[in-house]
């Protein structure tokens, strides 16, 4: 590691950039992830991997990491959070933590401290991915200067775009997981309305997380008239790839055909021309499994759309450092 330039701690006037060195963070419902950029020459480094459930909140981890790094808290810090980010208290969505920007701020002595959704920061770094970073689920081709999607199942389910804006790339950021959750068949209209009869309301996020690998584990058993175990999401991918349980096939293939459905709907909305990019922690772990899936199909399958979605080209996320954490570092230039 490079040891600091001794004006390190100031801003650099010209480029309106953040002081180094730099906490960044990706903090979602299981893990929070911290990396540390030394200078403006330095990758993220030094990433650890701490389970959201053996701390008690946001400045706990945050505080529990920089005592592993034994280092004080820096100048800087960018941290993208599983939650809607609407003013300065923060309040997770599948994590009982709350906190205030501010409050953490002045805490640890932040000169500037950001707090952005983790999908914004996952779509600030999509740009930067190289070719090992990520690979193509069928064809498409993308368009310069367009639009790009990005949706991950995980502990949720995150939805982001990111649009051309003077000066670079400005990233859009809703609650697309959410969303009112839609099928095309009688058998999806089913399991849908299991869902809705369970939680009120059927959004995405029910049916394409983790927690939503066991809903629909549970709604085809149910259709099935079998009794359902009682198990976590990685069993339910374990056994559908064992192949000797029926149910948990069919669980992970509807898992693919919905998430299909949602990109496309996705691309639709933000004219996502410069492709859509699948990230989040399930898909990766499942291999190969969404190219022998129906994903592509369902994502082309929009009536007198088919042949607009066929052009888009779809991109798994495929590197094993948390690209979210390169945005957050990415938040602290603009």
């Amino acid at each position: 590691m490079k040891p600091m330039a001794d004006d390190s701690n100031r801003h650099d006037n010209r480029s309106g950039r953040a002081p180094y060195p730099r906490l960044v963070g990706d903090v979602g419902g299981t893990h929070a992830r911290f990396g540390w950029v030394q200078d403006p020459d330095s990758p993220v480094a030094d990433i650890r991997t701490h389970d959201s459930a053996d701390h008690a909140g946001f400045e706990a981890v945050l505080r529990h990491d920089l005592a592993q790094r034994g280092r004080p808290a820096p100048p800087s810090c960018a941290v993208g959070v599983a939650t809607p980010v609407t003013g300065d208290r923060i309040a997770m969505t599948n994590r009982d933590w709350a906190f205030s920007i501010d409050a953490v701020r002045k805490a640890f002595g932040f000169e500037r401290f950001e707090v952005i959704n983790d999908f914004a920061a996952l779509a600030l770094a999509v740009p930067g991915l190289g070719d090992d970073e990520r690979r193509p689920v069928g064809g498409g081709r993308a368009a310069p200067d367009a639009p790009l999607a990005i949706l991950g199942p995980g502990t949720g389910l995150g939805m982001a775009g990111l649009t051309p804006a003077r000066p670079g790339l400005a990233p859009v950021v809703g609650e697309g997981g959410h969303a009112s959750l839609a099928g095309t068949d009688a058998r999806e209209d089913a399991v849908i309305a299991i869902l809705r009869r369970r939680f009120g309301h059927a959004s995405a996020e029910r049916a394409l997380s983790g927690g939503g690998l066991v809903n629909l584990y549970r709604a085809c058993c149910e259709l099935a008239g079998t009794p359902a175990d009682d198990v976590e999401p990685s069993e339910v991918t374990a056994r559908a790839e064992e192949g000797d349980d029926a149910r948990c096939v069919e669980t992970v293939d509807l898992f693919f055909a919905l998430l299909g459905s949602v990109a496309g709907n996705l691309a639709l909305i933000l004219g996502a021309r410069g492709g859509v990019y699948v990230g989040g922690g399930i898909v990766p772990q499942l291999g190969d499994r969404i190219d022998r899936s129906t994903f592509r199909e369902r994502f082309e399958a929009k009536g007198r759309y088919r042949e607009y979605l066929a052009s888009i080209p779809t991109w798994l996320i495929t590197t094993d450092e948390s690209p979210a954490l390169r945005g957050a570092d990415r938040a602290l230039d603009r």
